[in-house]
């Protein structure tokens, strides 16, 4: 008999059913299914993206033309807000980390504790995007000469801002993907944040305590590992190159 056959008739193999070959729950799989199936859309976005800029590069915004505002600060500093952003996403992550490892050892209060931390930090970043969105919206107080269709006749108009027809700072097109690829990723952050919460909610409540173990804090912690991932890929494509 053979050894495949062997393998197919011992009760004690993995893949005889019943268990998980590789030890891992399903939500923990299932977890990774979504995930590698949400990277290939971001994927997609990123890839759209890049051939668009790659078409138009003489008429392309350059990012660090268009993204110079800071809160209190009146005069115009390059991409600093959005490192900023990009900096408190990184630390809540650093936190997660230590929330899920707090639950590894079954620590109900660094659990709190540090997943509290994450939620902040979510929280600030949402905050921060709907902030950078505004100013990207409402544009600059002189606007710039544009061409606009109004009634199937193009005409040089002064625009203020962007939306998804005009764009101050150059190709409408520019605009659509920075609403849609930014706004995917906020949706995904703002989410993390709601699910960070529930969680957290049944933490406090001694829910995973009772169980025995805090796996579903390590099972958000995938996503929210991966929302920051992602955010690394578009901070790196759509504002640094």
């Amino acid at each position: 008999m053979s050894s495949h056959a062997i393998a197919e008739n011992d009760s004690s193999s993995p893949w005889s059913g019943g268990k998980s070959p590789f030890s891992v729950s399903y939500g923990k799989l299932f977890m990774w299914f979504f995930l590698v199936s949400d990277a290939l859309t971001f994927s997609g976005l990123l890839c759209a993206y890049g051939f668009m800029r790659h078409k138009h590069p003489e008429v392309w915004p350059n990012p660090a033309d268009v993204f110079t505002h800071f809160p209190f600060y009146h005069g115009h500093i390059p991409l600093a807000y959005v490192g900023l952003m990009t900096l408190i996403l990184i630390m809540s992550s650093v936190t997660m980390v230590l929330a899920v490892e707090a639950g590894h050892r079954n620590d109900k209060k660094k659990v709190t504790f540090w997943l509290l931390l994450t939620i902040i930090g979510g929280a600030m970043f949402v905050g921060s995007q709907a902030w950078e969105w505004y100013h990207f919206i409402v544009g600059t107080p002189h606007g710039a000469l544009r061409s606009v269709n109004i009634d199937g006749t193009w005409v040089q108009q002064t625009v203020y801002g962007a939306n998804m027809t005009v764009n101050e700072y150059g190709l409408p097109v520019f605009a659509n993907f920075f609403f849609f690829i930014t706004g995917f990723h906020g949706f995904h952050v703002f989410s993390g944040v709601i699910i960070n919460l529930v969680i957290f909610i049944n933490v406090v409540r001694g829910t995973y305590e009772r169980r025995g173990h805090y796996e579903m804090v390590e099972k958000t912690g995938l996503y929210w590992h991966f929302v920051d991932l992602v955010w690394v890929f578009v901070f790196t494509f759509f504002y640094l190159l």
